[in-house]
């Protein structure tokens, strides 16, 4: 019985691993752990999307994330580097019209997240109204390879305005600022929204003109992806009025995208993190417009549309980011582990039937043996060895469970059949060896 036992609780215990082992590996595949930090890529200091980047870090540190915000030239070293598996960007902020799904098929949109106008700030005092009027003129229109020169270089080639005929200067944000302020510059074609501090400061500088595209229509037609904004009159300041009148204005959209295999728990955080920082009224936009799931270029994530249609899930309403990560591996473990342990219910008790069968197989193999061996003349030594071993499997017999009852008296039956034959021969033996020594 002690030997059994042992084998029972030694079974159960690799089962019990099994079950566990078995039951991690599914929560790791279906829950993984989120990871405590994770990297953006925004744009250089002073732009719309260092702005936000900075926000959203202050964002995440409140859930217990580091998110590290990754200065660049902008939008389209944004897309390069999300592109890049060894740059380590997860998260990067882009513009419409840079690419798409069927281009970058490993990368998903969180939704569009604003417009953004394109600023084209001058110092001039005489009125000007289109970009043609910019040619021979010292224009900031960002570095190269930037989303801002991009853009600009759209827009300012409609206008027969390249290198050839004007003076392109690679200063964007703050440095596009400074340019304006100390005459380096006569204009700077600046991409973002009206909260990003470089227009900010121009906005409200007396010194710098805000440009109203006359032909915003034809750009448009020109460019399906770009939109039509207006400030209006009197937005940044009533009294006197600024602007003093209407400022008709194009732009495109403005999307953070991410990379395919961002954690869930992230993508969560960072759907929450765009409704509160964009969900907002603004200069060019309605309460609960954005962000938006219509990305006519990259698809969105399940977990995102989810949390902009519904909110957050009852886990995430009462529990911080990591307690529901926790709570929602301990249910993925539960369900594993029950989806496990059911059937191993089930299968259990055939399999310790064959165990127990097993075992008397072995016990009937040795009691075989001591059979073939009373089929010949046995010396004195050779009865006291046979004798030996029918008694150890008396002695096994024991460990056979009380279920197992029937087959326990056909093997004792067995046994005293071939105890019988053995206590013959060896009285056999015996009579032989008196009669010899007579």
């Amino acid at each position: 019985m002690q030997r059994l036992g042992y084998g029972r609780l030694i079974g159960g215990l690799a089962a019990l691993a099994v079950v566990i082992g078995v039951s991690w590996v599914v929560v790791e595949y279906l829950v993984p752990s989120p990871p405590s930090s994770v990297t953006i890529a925004t744009g250089r200091e002073g732009t719309t999307f260092d702005y936000f980047g900075q926000r959203y870090r202050a964002r995440f540190a409140r859930a217990g994330i580091e998110l590290n915000v990754r200065s660049t030239a902008g939008a389209l070293e944004n897309f390069r580097l999300l592109r890049d598996a060894k740059s380590n960007v997860q998260i990067a902020f882009t513009t419409g019209g840079i690419s798409n799904r069927t281009e970058a098929p490993e990368l998903r949109s969180m939704g569009l997240i604003s417009n953004v106008p394109f600023w084209i700030f001058y110092s001039s005092s005489r009125l000007l109204d289109s970009p043609t009027q910019l040619k021979g003129k010292r224009i900031a229109v960002g570095p190269e390879g930037s989303g801002a020169r991009y853009d600009a270089d759209r827009i300012l080639s409609r206008a027969n305005i390249d290198a050839k005929t004007a003076t392109l200067l690679p200063l964007a944000g703050d440095g596009a600022v400074e340019a304006l302020k100390n005459g380096t510059a006569d204009a700077a074609l600046l991409v973002g929204g009206s909260n990003a501090p470089s227009v900010e400061s121009l906005l409200k500088n007396p010194n710098v003109r805000l440009m109203s595209f006359s032909s915003a229509d034809a750009f448009l037609r020109v460019f399906p992806d770009l939109v039509r904004l207006v400030l209006p009159k009197g937005v940044v300041q009533l009294d006197p009025p600024n602007p003093p009148e209407d400022i008709m204005l194009i732009g495109t959209t403005a999307k953070v995208l991410i990379s395919d295999d961002l954690h869930p728990a992230i993508i969560q955080l960072l759907a929450e993190t765009l409704k509160e920082e964009h969900g907002g009224a603004g200069l060019f936009q309605r309460t609960g417009e954005f962000p938006a799931i219509d990305d006519p270029e990259f698809e969105v994530p399940s977990v995102a549309v989810e949390y902009y249609r519904n909110g957050p899930s009852l886990l995430s309403k009462y529990l911080p980011l990591w307690t529901t990560t926790y709570a929602q591996r301990t249910i993925a473990f539960l369900v594993a582990a029950l989806a496990i342990v059911f059937p191993a219910f089930g299968f259990a008790p055939r399999l310790y039937e064959w165990f127990v069968r097993q075992r008397f197989r072995q016990l009937y193999q040795r009691l075989r043996a001591i059979e073939n061996a009373l089929q010949e003349r046995l010396t004195p030594a050779e009865a006291k060895a046979l004798q030996a071993e029918l008694d150890d499997i008396e002695k096994s017999t024991i460990t056979v469970p009380m279920r197992h009852s029937d087959l326990y008296f056909m093997l004792r039956y067995h046994l005293d059949r071939t105890r019988s034959r053995l206590l013959g021969a060896s009285r056999g033996i015996t009579q032989a060896s008196e009669a010899k020594s007579e």
